[in-house]
């Protein structure tokens, strides 16, 4: 067994040079970088959560002429009318259905914040991704424990 076993210093193994800091790359502008990267993915979840309340929204929207049928075949032609007037096919925000709005947010707001995510890492780290957290990896993994490794291994 390794003698660094659990005391958590890196080996040389990795990480790999896709997830090596370029020289001249301060810690400063790895965390800064890091952070900015945590919240790109904040609003990846974010946009996610959008695209699910765009299906859900959608597919209420479409269960509804379901419902508009069996109130019919129930006797209630009243009510299904109002369903499918009042509805059916109703703006979820002014003069927006879902995808308006999950275009709009890409268009505006998500494009921009992933550009500029992008070119912050391009012009402060070579592009590279995770620096951060491929350094955090490193100093977090107990060197010669399995499922420790730096690397995935090659399937040979």
């Amino acid at each position: 067994m390794s003698e660094h076993v659990g005391d958590h210093r890196p080996s040389q193994a990795g990480p790999d040079a896709a997830h090596r800091r370029p020289p001249g790359v301060s810690d400063a502008t790895v965390e800064a970088l890091g952070k900015l990267s945590e919240a790109l993915e904040v609003v990846e979840h974010a946009r996610g959560l959008l695209y699910g309340f765009h299906r859900l929204t959608g597919t209420a929207d479409l269960a509804l002429d379901d419902a508009v049928s069996l109130l019919r075949s129930a006797g209630h032609a009243d009510l299904a009318e109002r369903v499918e007037q009042e509805i059916i096919g109703r703006n979820v925000i002014h003069g927006r259905w879902t995808f308006q709005i999950v275009e709009d947010y890409d268009d505006h707001y998500y494009s921009a914040f992933k550009d500029l995510e992008r070119q912050a890492r391009d012009e402060l780290a070579g592009g590279k991704r995770h620096l951060f957290e491929a350094e955090m990896k490193e100093s977090r993994r107990s060197d010669g424990r399995p499922h420790h490794e730096a690397l995935p291994t090659s399937a040979d």
